[in-house]
């Protein structure tokens, strides 16, 4: 059995004049990056026009990539740069809210991981869940975009602190700190959405 390219093959030889070998790219990477940057964005719309700029971007520039490193930081890289561009240059309205599936912190609810990839199991879990996801991403919203940031990369797309290092183009302990407020910061907000919902007996937010 023939092993995959790697990413980093791929891009070689699509430099190298093979057209398919992008197409592949683009077709591997293209859905993670849009939920990575409509999680970060809140915007289904910035999502399809960063991933576009993104990999038009990967065409431009494909030549000056550190064959040293890997391809996938580097995508993430340009598109959470151009998100940034996105979130400074756009209103404050959000076009579409997050689609953050996180929950709260250990000692009031479920750690981030529960929530990911966990399956359905029958209608009434399934309510209960959408229910929390509403509340959980109202509160994500509200949340510094460089605290959000870096949780979607941790938290959803599993990048080693390493990688989101040169994602965010920040030192190895800055993200450490930078994920540690993160998190501190949603525990914080989310118990006190939690108190408000029981207070009106409702969703925090609005949401029902």
């Amino acid at each position: 059995m023939v092993d995959a390219p790697t990413d980093e093959q791929l891009l070689a030889d699509y430099l190298r004049g093979d057209a398919r070998s992008f197409e592949l790219l683009v077709r591997r990477h293209s859905r993670e990056l849009y939920q990575f940057i409509t999680r970060f964005t809140g915007s289904s719309t910035v999502a399809e026009d960063v991933v576009q700029d993104a990999f038009l971007q990967v065409h431009l520039s494909g030549h000056r990539f550190d064959t040293q490193k890997r391809f996938r930081p580097w995508l993430f890289t340009i598109a959470a740069n151009k998100a940034r561009d996105h979130l400074r240059s756009r209103s404050r309205r959000r076009e579409v809210p997050l689609d953050a599936h996180i929950s709260g912190e250990e000692g009031f609810g479920q750690r981030f991981l529960d929530l990911l990839g966990e399956e359905q199991s029958d209608p009434l879990q399934e309510l209960e869940r959408d229910e929390t996801r509403r509340e959980v991403r109202a509160v994500v919203e509200g949340m510094p975009a460089v605290l959000r940031e870096v949780m979607i990369l941790a938290y959803y797309h599993r990048f080693p602190y390493r990688e989101m290092a040169e994602v965010l183009n920040i030192p190895l302990g800055t993200v450490k700190s930078r994920l540690h407020s993160a998190v501190g910061t949603f525990a914080t907000r989310y118990r006190a959405a939690l108190k408000l919902e029981e207070h009106h007996g409702g969703s925090p937010h609005g949401l029902d």
